[in-house]
């Protein structure tokens, strides 16, 4: 048999902490900072790498 449920009032939506945008920007712009300046890194050492290990 089903039961009869009565309808339960939900409080209001409580947004414990709103999302702090700029602090996320500049998180993202730093790693995508560090991403660009490890691939540069990267490249020219193996550009040196390449000349030095010649023969």
């Amino acid at each position: 048999m089903a039961t009869k449920h009565r309808p339960e009032h939900h409080s209001e939506l409580q947004v414990e902490s709103p999302m702090d945008y700029a602090q996320h920007e500049r998180t993202y712009n730093g790693f995508i900072t560090a991403f660009k300046w490890t691939g540069i890194t990267l490249a020219i050492s193996l550009v040196i790498l390449y000349f030095l290990v010649q023969p």
